[in-house]
């Protein structure tokens, strides 16, 4: 079970932070269920109520520190998921954004960024299906990242990207 001021990840509204654990007062509440109040950091300020008990909940508890500075350091070893074939594509990023998980969202943006760079050398646009989920993967790693390593959501990028300079130099 998780505390209040806990960080979490839950579902499709990436990091959270939880406000509240108790009963709810409303109508769309089972009398007598423990809920988590959760409120998005990054996403529309929305309030979430789930279950505590719910086990098909995809709520899971945010990275630490140690964990996002391991997972940066790993980038030039993270695999690419490229699928030719764009339905197949997607449905294989949707799977991987299903599971809420950092290593996931990494091989994204990796595959992608690649991907986007290969094409822009070639005078070409990435497809607007490849820009949303590497905006999702993005979204959703770099808020989590930015909550770990107590920095703004917008400086991830820029650690991110002076850490693979490092390696590739080093």
């Amino acid at each position: 079970m998780f505390s209040v001021n806990d960080h979490v990840v839950f579902g499709n509204h990436g990091i959270c932070v939880i406000k509240a654990i108790g009963p709810l007062d409303l109508s769309i509440a089972e009398r007598g269920r423990l809920y988590y109040t959760l409120e998005p950091l990054y996403a529309q300020k929305n309030t979430i109520y789930t279950p505590v008990d719910n086990e098909k909940s995809s709520l899971r508890r945010a990275i630490t520190r140690e964990d996002a500075l391991e997972l940066i350091d790993r980038i030039p070893q993270v695999e690419t998921v490229w699928v030719l074939d764009e339905k197949r594509r997607e449905e294989k990023y949707k799977e991987i954004m299903k599971q809420n998980d950092c290593m996931g969202w990494m091989q994204i943006i990796k595959t992608l960024y690649l991907k986007k760079q290969k094409r822009l050398a070639e005078g070409r646009k990435n497809t607007a299906r490849d820009d949303l989920y590497l905006k999702l993967a993005e979204d959703f790693l770099y808020g989590e990242f930015a909550a770990a390593l107590g920095v703004e959501k917008d400086q991830v990028e820029e650690l991110i990207g002076r850490k693979v300079r490092e390696m590739e130099s080093a």
